[in-house]
């Protein structure tokens, strides 16, 4: 097992994975910007190293920084959590070559796995269901012309190195094909310096599903059911909740063994997400491989009573998983709270929290770092709070998120509590029967208006 355990990340999952390591005996070492300083990953850290200017591509996408940090700290194990450097396929490459393990996939599992084009020709190899469209990057708009007519209207135009949304339009007729290519390509090479693409069919009506896989060295991998991630704007997710109640016991069977083959065909080791479209029909269909902990797993924690953290460390120290698929015995949700105003088109609201109190009580987990006289920086996602509802159904744990939001008070700042107390009684939203489009048509009452 590790001995000192070095976080290359910041804010709620940094303490997150501290909180784990404290449990399993190992050492953390925080990295953090001058604008962290004062985060509670820095605090309860062992060992904190400052790694640069509140920047992120001069602090926490700074590898040089980061592996000296380590070195510095004689860590022998780099945890990336989720989002900076956790799919980076250059710093799993550079942590191996400085002989310091990389918690998450190794880099030629990133590479095979990160790329979307690419991605997808391995899961059609592996008998994975997948959307139709092309095979691969699409090299000139000739080409993606011919193939989206032989795909059929609508298509989704898709950035293959794209992820958050970016680098993807849907397009309904021809005559929109020209203009959706041209800015597709332009903003994915903005945000990822890469512009290939690739088409798939516009699958309507859809939820977004993903199912939690394990995967060891050995080769075997085993899931932890699925989590509905349908309720998104603008491609990001708002809330999650596990079991989906779209599910069925056949569906999810079908999509717990899709998920198990396409991780062993690619012998993944470590934590992550097989993501799938479903359709009205509940016809799934493979979208993309995270190779990462997902921000929102402690919902499927909460269902299976599983530390995923813990398990990331153990995989990755080489102890083999047990090869059990499990099944949710509880229901559960999670509340993304950002600091973004609901009633202005969420619009980022970052200053110093004046006033804060968590709720609390039986089935309330609250994953944070944030606390009253802390200043969240502008420089980075604005989310500064999880709130997680667990019951035994999905009636109780809806009326639980309802106590717990009406228990949170944030003030000095504006957040999404608001957004997500309407949320809860949406009648759509409490009848199950939401799919990806639920936010086209959202728009925030101001009874809800804090």
């Amino acid at each position: 097992m590790f001995k000192k355990v070095l976080i290359a990340n910041r804010g709620e999952i940094a303490l997150r994975i501290i909180r784990t390591c404290k449990e399993m005996g190992i050492q953390t070492v925080a990295v953090y910007s001058t604008a962290d300083a004062e985060s509670l990953h820095v605090r309860f850290a062992d060992e904190a190293v400052c790694i640069g200017p509140p920047s992120s591509a001069e602090s926490y996408l700074k590898i040089s920084n980061i592996i000296a940090a380590a070195e510095i700290t004689n860590a022998d194990a780099i945890h990336p959590g989720y989002g900076f450097l956790s799919e980076n396929a250059k710093f799993s490459k550079i942590c191996e070559e400085h002989q310091i393990k990389f918690i998450g996939a190794s880099a030629d599992m990133i590479n095979r796995m990160g790329d979307k084009a690419s991605a997808k020709s391995t899961m059609i190899e592996a008998g994975v269901p997948c959307v139709p469209g092309s095979v691969g990057i699409i090299p000139d708009f000739k080409t993606c012309k011919k193939v989206a007519k032989q795909t059929g209207y609508p298509v989704m135009l898709k950035a293959s190195a794209g992820g958050g949304g970016k680098g993807m339009r849907a397009v309904w007729k021809e005559d929109q094909l020209q203009d959706a290519w041209d800015s597709a390509r332009q903003e994915s090479k903005a945000a990822f310096g890469n512009d290939d693409m690739y088409i798939e069919k516009l699958i309507e009506e859809p939820r977004h599903i993903e199912i939690q896989i394990v995967g060891d060295s050995t080769g075997r991998a085993c899931h932890l059911s699925e989590r509905d991630c349908s309720v998104q704007r603008r491609h990001q997710k708002l809330t999650e909740e596990t079991p989906s109640p779209f599910m069925t016991d056949e569906l999810r069977e079908a999509m717990g063994k899709a998920a198990v083959l396409a991780s062993e065909y690619i012998k993944y080791e470590g934590v992550g997400t097989v993501e799938f479209l479903v359709d009205k029909h509940r016809n799934f269909y493979f979208m993309e491989m995270n190779t990462r902990i997902q921000v929102e797993h402690p919902i499927t924690e909460q269902v299976v009573d599983h530390d995923l953290i813990k398990e990331q460390i153990m995989v990755a120290a080489g102890i083999p998983i047990s090869g059990k698929n499990y099944l949710p015995q509880l229901h559960s949700i999670e509340c993304r709270i950002n600091a973004e105003d609901p009633f202005t088109d969420f619009r980022p609201s970052p200053g110093r929290i004046t006033t804060l109190h968590a709720p609390g009580g039986h089935g309330v987990r609250l994953d944070s770092h944030v606390y009253a006289g802390y200043v969240i920086p502008p420089n980075y996602d604005s989310m500064i709070a999880k709130l997680i509802t667990t019951a035994r159904t999905r009636e109780e744990a809806i009326a639980k998120m309802k106590r717990a939001l009406d228990e949170f008070v944030i003030e000095g700042i504006k957040t999404t509590i608001p957004f997500h107390r309407q949320l809860m009684d949406d009648p759509i939203y409490v009848s199950g029967e939401y799919t990806t489009a639920f936010m086209d048509d959202f728009v925030m009452d101001d009874q809800y208006n804090e």
